[in-house]
């Protein structure tokens, strides 16, 4: 279906403030881009207490933030979310209210993670922080009000990438269990380029020139893009990971990508909830200020979290 009217809008105010880079930005301006655009996340808060706190990463602690929705009995399903921003941008701060609306919708407490952001730190240091920081609350899942047994680890672009690697490791070694994986708006595969990102490569919320610089901040010269840990897409061994709630977006450049991943992983026979949401772009899930689908997606995610991680 054609871009939707109000997203349409949003790509018009967004050109009008800043018109399309014809040079890779710096990650300073980077970083202030995407505060900038979360800005447009849902001001209301959601009813959730948090806490504030770190957790122990491999090369340092790591802080948290701890979401809590009104009314939930302990212990609850837990939901580890990474935040997105190309590996390089975003925060426990950029997405607040993301992470809050998430937990408020999926009855989950609800851990943010600010994992090691490029180039300051390059892969693996983010997936590496990702795996310590899922372990670290399945084995203190007791004193964070979780249940083990109903753990959830989702995320929304890049934060998505980590998410899934996290879920294909995980499967591939004993005492880790994850009840379901949400990806929202996720980073799959950067071996080959889709039909997706040809046709979304400009004015599409994320460009091409964004994307590839986030690229070339994140990886070491000379790494394969092949790699499952970089590339999920790619990975070979699919049999067993947890249920899959995956959200794309029609004019998202990862689109392809996204689906592509549901079909593999229903091929290999795992349980697979997916839409791709008509005439919407990259990150609107965030953009509840201007577009209602904001809301309705959340919910809608809310509502398949809590089948799949019925007790």
């Amino acid at each position: 279906m054609p871009l939707d009217p109000l997203a349409k809008r949003l790509l018009t105010m967004m050109a009008a403030a800043g018109p399309q880079a014809q040079s890779r930005p710096s990650v300073e301006a980077r970083r202030r881009s995407l505060a900038k655009l979360m800005q447009f996340a849902r001001a209301e808060a959601a009813e959730v207490t948090t806490s504030d706190g770190t957790l122990p990463g491999r090369a340092g602690e790591l802080p948290y933030r701890l979401y809590a929705p009104a009314g939930t009995e302990e212990p609850a399903p837990g939901f580890v979310f990474f935040h997105g921003g190309g590996l390089v941008a975003g925060s426990i701060a950029t997405h607040d209210r993301i992470a809050a609306a998430l937990a408020h919708a999926t009855g989950c407490r609800l851990v943010s993670v600010d994992y090691r952001l490029a180039p300051e730190h390059r892969f693996p240091a983010a997936v590496d922080d990702a795996i310590d920081a899922t372990e670290w609350v399945a084995r203190e899942a007791a004193s964070l009000g979780i249940d083990a047994n109903r753990l959830v680890i989702g995320g929304d672009s890049a934060g998505a990438t980590l998410a899934a690697i996290v879920c294909q490791e995980a499967a591939q070694s004993a005492g880790l269990s994850i009840a379901a994986q949400c990806l929202i708006c996720p980073v799959l595969d950067f071996e080959e380029i889709s039909p997706s990102r040809e046709a979304f490569a400009e004015g599409h919320l994320i460009d091409r020139i964004t994307i590839e610089a986030d690229l070339s901040d994140y990886l070491p010269d000379g790494i394969d893009t092949a790699d499952p840990r970089i590339s999920p897409l790619r990975a070979t061994r699919l049999t067993g990971l947890p249920t899959a709630i995956i959200h794309t977006a029609e004019y998202d450049p990862m689109r392809d990508e996204g689906n592509a991943y549901a079909r593999k992983l229903l091929a290999a026979g795992v349980a697979v909830e997916h839409v791709c949401h008509d005439g919407m772009v990259h990150n609107f899930h965030a953009m509840g200020a201007i577009l209602p689908q904001a809301q309705l997606v959340l919910s809608q995610i809310g509502e398949q979290v809590r089948r799949a991680v019925k007790a």
